[in-house]
């Protein structure tokens, strides 16, 4: 979108502000499906960093999730500009990739459709 939807950015706004991981979404974008549950920002750099920080190879890259950057921070008041998905699947015909789900970052002016709500594929 080339104007990012007000809804999701409200809806982006209000996770961030209540801190809460609890909201479901799906949206497109670029004509993939991602599914899964929205995270505030902090919540979701401090677990990518964990699991970064785990990784023999991916260690070093913990701090860049880690570290706050000036705009990270609990009280901001400039509106969101990302979606921070974690237990995310992108939908490919009845898989979901990956199947434990996994943690994505989606600008919110390249979604292109959204809808409330987590897809569960089954293969019934």
């Amino acid at each position: 979108m080339s104007n990012p939807d007000e809804l999701l950015v409200a809806l982006s706004a209000a996770v961030e502000l209540g801190g809460s991981n609890q909201m479901s979404l799906t949206v497109v974008v670029g004509g993939a499906v991602i599914t899964g549950r929205l995270a505030p920002e902090a919540v979701w750099r401090e677990r990518v960093a964990e699991v970064l920080k785990d990784s023999d190879r991916l260690g070093p890259f913990a701090d860049v999730f880690a570290r706050r950057d000036r705009g990270n921070h609990s009280g901001r008041t400039e509106a969101p500009t990302h979606l921070h998905f974690h237990l995310a699947r992108i939908l490919q015909g009845t898989l979901g990739i990956p199947e434990t789900g996994g943690m994505y970052r989606v600008a919110i002016e390249d979604v292109s459709a959204w809808s409330i709500g987590d897809l569960i594929h089954s293969n019934q």
